[in-house]
């Protein structure tokens, strides 16, 4: 399957070895007593695990496969290919690690209260109104491991998708002719 599809076969295999590493990393930084889901998105680690992951797995084809040749379509359907493979697989393996451990839940939930609480109202507060604000705090009691888990497989989407178009950009090399 390796020299039939290389383009899938390679997507596939670092996409779920990238995934395994994305959850062992969010894994860590809650033990170190940071919960992953409250870091502002744009100091995630997945852009730089997306870059280097995707760096990789598009160099790997081009320069094993192809001679040396990269097109932008190529980077991008094997980018996308690696991103809906590690999205589902990291969403997966989140659900059943706050499925085996509830309280990762309930931690998320009673640390993002306090924080929105502890920071002056946003303007927006003006605009909705106090009692419509602290209702939404109060629904987001009802999060569960499912919710944490979509989350997180809709913001890999997104951050892979502007990683993508760099890397399949730099990485593009057309045939000499």
């Amino acid at each position: 399957m390796t020299k039939k599809y290389p383009l899938l076969f390679i997507s596939i295999r670092n996409g779920l070895i990238g995934a395994v590493l994305g959850v062992v990393l969010l894994l860590i930084l809650y033990a170190l007593g940071v919960h992953p889901f409250l870091i502002p998105i744009q100091f995630d680690f997945r852009f730089l695990l997306f870059a280097v992951f995707l760096f990789f797995t598009l160099k790997e084809l081009r320069d094993y496969y192809q001679e040396g040749t990269l097109y932008f379509w190529q980077g991008m359907i094997m980018s996308f290919v690696f991103t809906l493979v590690y999205a589902l697989t990291a969403a997966l393996l989140i659900w059943l690690y706050t499925y085996l451990k509830p309280d990762f839940v309930t931690e998320y939930v009673r640390l993002f209260q306090e924080r929105a609480r502890a920071f002056p109202p946003p303007p927006i507060l003006e605009k909705i109104g106090k009692e419509a604000y602290e209702r939404s705090l109060q629904a987001l009691s009802a999060t569960r491991g499912i919710d944490m888990a979509l989350l997180y497989w809709k913001q890999s989407i997104i951050i892979s998708f502007f990683v993508s178009i760099i890397i399949s950009v730099i990485l593009r090399r057309l045939p000499k002719s």
